[in-house]
């Protein structure tokens, strides 16, 4: 019985940890060897955070999209015990980012994720856009894709959410 009650307790504190996990994200181009740039984004997070890992996003934008997008898109991934890695702003018109028929890289550092079962992706604005996939390299786990192939909803986070019940 002991046992049993401190593996709840343990539970409990795991997630309530959990909850005061909030990651923000600024977006900025660096120079690159390849004709599009790959864009950084680095994370500032709270003390609570213990560690932080390194993400690459490949997002390839449908060859049935609008030609280019001005739209702020954002991305949000994560895991079912709740930790998650946000970034409220990856587009850059300047850089052409989001083209049709084109496929961006992009650098995430966030929390360490255990196993990423949901994204979400939101745009804003007037232009459109159409990703076709995003895949999600972590580390110590293979990669994981999501088929979109739709065109995204103005200002609504669209995505898919893989997760299984903790409990």
């Amino acid at each position: 019985m002991v046992m049993k009650m401190g593996g709840q307790f343990l539970l409990i504190l795991f997630f309530s940890s959990a909850a005061f996990f909030f990651t923000f994200s600024q977006a900025r181009s660096i120079t690159s060897t390849s004709t599009k740039p790959q864009i950084f984004i680095e994370t500032n997070q709270t003390a609570a955070t213990a560690r932080s890992c390194s993400y690459t996003l490949t997002i390839k934008t449908s060859c049935s999209s609008p030609k280019y997008t001005r739209d702020r898109v954002s991305i949000a991934f994560g895991d079912a015990y709740g930790f998650e890695v946000y970034a409220p702003r990856l587009d850059d018109p300047s850089a052409r980012i989001f083209e049709r028929c084109s496929t961006d890289t992009f650098q995430i550092r966030g929390p360490c994720i255990y196993e990423i079962c949901y994204i979400y992706l939101k745009r804003v604005g007037s232009d459109g856009w159409k990703p076709e996939s995003v895949k999600v390299y972590g580390p110590d786990r293979p990669a994981i894709t999501f088929k979109y192939n739709k065109l995204l909803p103005n200002g609504v986070w669209f995505g898919f959410n893989h997760c299984r019940k903790i409990m």
